[in-house]
């Protein structure tokens, strides 16, 4: 079923929505549910709210990529389980592990304190991705937004894992040095 026929379900308030939702996204969204939350129980939690959240925000959204509309909700969801139950410890995750090598180039710690700091923050980070290649900019939008592994990274963009930590070690290097020409104290 296409991602058209699916939205108009859930605006037709359709259950059968749901249904389609999981044939269709069920793998893609439980992937990145667990990169970020290493736990098969916290993952099928947290797309299982994903799916409740879409119902619950069609209508009046109706998005026109429902994938990345829906990986949207899911990878919120799994930083909130996440956080909510790893406020004392550390878990070994795609989501730590990935946080920890952007630490190194991000203001602060990394989670700006004020919104708007945030939205200035993200506004560069995007401007710096536009710069980039389509080899840089994807891999580093799998490592950072998604939380993929550098094994799965390399397997769908064609290239060993060698190549895909020393491109996403000069990125983050880049990252750094175009953050504090745009005046951030990194």
């Amino acid at each position: 079923m296409h991602d058209e026929e699916i939205v108009e379900l859930y605006w037709k308030r359709e259950e059968s929505a749901i249904t389609e939702t999981q044939n269709k996204y069920q793998r893609y969204l439980s992937t990145i549910a667990y990169n970020i939350l290493a736990d098969e129980l916290d993952c099928e939690e947290s797309v299982n709210d994903t799916y409740l959240a879409a119902w619950n925000s069609m209508p009046p959204h109706r998005p026109t990529v429902l994938s990345a509309y829906l990986g949207k909700i899911t990878r919120r969801i799994s930083i909130d389980i996440y956080r909510r139950k790893n406020c004392d410890k550390r878990r070994d995750s795609q989501y730590t592990v990935s946080l920890d090598e952007l630490a190194e180039c991000l203001p602060g710690n990394g989670t700006p304190e004020n919104s708007m700091e945030a939205k200035v923050l993200a506004g560069a980070i995007n401007a710096f991705l536009k710069t980039l290649g389509d080899d840089a900019r994807h891999v580093f939008v799998g490592r950072y937004y998604y939380m993929d592994s550098l094994k799965d990274i390399a397997g769908y963009c064609n290239m060993k894992e060698s190549k895909v930590k020393t491109l996403l070690f000069r990125t983050r290097n880049s990252l750094k040095t175009y953050l504090e020409k745009e005046g951030f104290q990194v």
